[in-house]
């Protein structure tokens, strides 16, 4: 017997967590942040005096709560892969579960990162499996991470292997065909498992008609850009996402044909890039700088500012959060004037909540009141689009399914395109944080 506990995930973006009781044992899959509200009250609150209960009931993390009569019997915790929305809550929830965390070896460098960045020590075993490689849980679970491609490495669709069947986790993924970092999603392997019992599927994009565009189209808008427009004797920002190692690469290449120095700055780029590192993904230190202390990285840009039209410097920022470095120099806080025509290139998208527009709206008033050249939504998604969901069920398909990673109305969405693909609303599982189904 199956039985689904939408643990968190299940009517926001954010704060993913399910879990899945087969018989009598306990899979968790994803303990996540919700970004939003952990950054706010993170902010308000010492971290260091902030208890589990306080960090639930504020909405950060998951209310495991919910799976309280199950706690005993969890065998593993496996996060799908290394974004915070799906990993983040682990130093703060791990330790109320006797059991390991398994995931790929990036994903397993980022778990040891963020725990040693919030000073809480997780004593749960690390198990690293490789991508496209299975490791026998229990006498009646294999688990298998089954490659696919995201916006950070080695993320997985995570597949159990049970005595009912099937069960796989897709959350989060995109078939993007023409990778620029690591092979392609591993079509053949997913198409070999179907018909499965159960899919676990994101839907976050799933209004968004068509397919979604791949990495290499992100890497062509960064070379329009940065390579075919005039830079010279001007300053050159970027900003994206600490994770997107592929979208890191194509700026350095890009930094590289413009005879720049490429200058990493922040504590949240050097995480990311060190955990590539140690499991052998990339090789960035050795092109380029990085300085991820706060008054180094001042004392740097304060130095880069003299001769800025030799650098392109890479910073977090994009989504406006006002302590970030790129706001910190939009404000004036830190000593590296921008000058009218110096540029700023948002390699991002803006995430859609009201306070999140409302500080990229401050900070881009800011560049443009200094005449700062703005580029916005350099930057293709790491979801699916709805053609892509489509695709995934066509290739293994489900007998049920369950939409997660959204809020009611995707999760919605999802049961309409379900629908128009012939599944009759029985197979179609809509569940909410808190509530449970059993699959026959």
């Amino acid at each position: 017997m199956i039985e689904i506990c939408a643990v968190g995930g299940y009517k926001e973006v954010g704060r993913n967590c399910t879990a899945l009781k087969i018989n009598n044992e306990v899979i968790i899959l994803d303990i996540g942040l919700h970004m939003e509200h952990y950054v706010k009250y993170t902010d308000e609150e010492d971290l260091r005096n902030v208890t589990t209960k306080q960090l639930i009931t504020s909405g950060c993390v998951p209310d495991i709560a919910h799976i309280d009569d199950w706690k005993n019997m969890v065998k593993a915790i496996i996060p799908s892969h290394a974004h915070l929305d799906h990993l983040g809550a682990l130093p703060f929830l791990a330790k109320k579960f006797d059991a390991p965390i398994i995931a790929t070896p990036y994903t397993i460098e980022v778990v040891k990162a963020i725990s040693k960045d919030e000073h809480l020590c997780i004593r749960n075993k690390l198990i690293k499996i490789n991508p496209n490689a299975s490791f026998k849980l229990t006498q009646q679970i294999t688990v298998e991470f089954i490659h696919v491609t995201h916006s950070t490495p080695q993320t997985s669709i995570v597949a159990l292997h049970t005595p009912d069947g099937v069960i796989l986790y897709a959350n989060d993924f995109k078939m993007d065909m023409s990778p620029t970092l690591g092979a392609r999603p591993n079509l053949e392997r997913l198409k070999e498992l179907g018909p499965v019992k159960l899919l676990i599927i994101e839907c976050l994009y799933v209004r968004q008609p068509g397919k979604m565009p791949s990495e290499a189209v992100a890497k062509e808008l960064l070379k329009e850009v940065l390579l075919e427009t005039d830079t010279a004797g001007k300053a050159v920002i970027v900003t994206t996402f600490s994770s997107h190692i592929a979208r890191l690469k194509s700026i350095i290449e890009c930094g590289k044909k413009m005879r720049r120095k490429v200058l990493f700055l922040g504590s949240s780029l050097n995480k990311y890039v060190t955990a590539a590192e140690n499991v052998g993904i990339v090789d960035f230190t050795s092109q380029i700088g990085m300085v991820y202390y706060g008054q180094r990285a001042r004392q740097m840009l304060h130095r880069c500012a003299q001769k800025k039209d030799q650098y392109l410097l890479v910073m977090t920022g994009h989504q406006g959060e006002p302590k970030s470095l790129l706001s910190r120099i939009a404000s004036g806080e830190y000593k590296f004037p921008l000058e009218r025509e110096d540029y700023v290139v948002f390699s991002a998208h803006t995430i859609p909540t009201p306070p999140t527009i409302a500080n990229r709206k401050e900070l881009e008033a800011k560049l443009t009141d200094k005449g700062v050249r703005i580029f916005s939504d350099i930057h293709v998604s790491g979801h699916s689009a709805r053609e892509d969901l489509h695709d995934l069920i066509e290739l293994v398909k489900p007998i049920h399914m369950v939409p997660t990673h959204g809020e009611p109305e995707m999760l919605g969405s999802f049961a309409e395109l379900a629908a128009q693909l012939g599944y009759p609303p029985e197979r179609v599982h809509l569940l909410f944080n808190g509530q449970r189904v059993v699959i026959d």
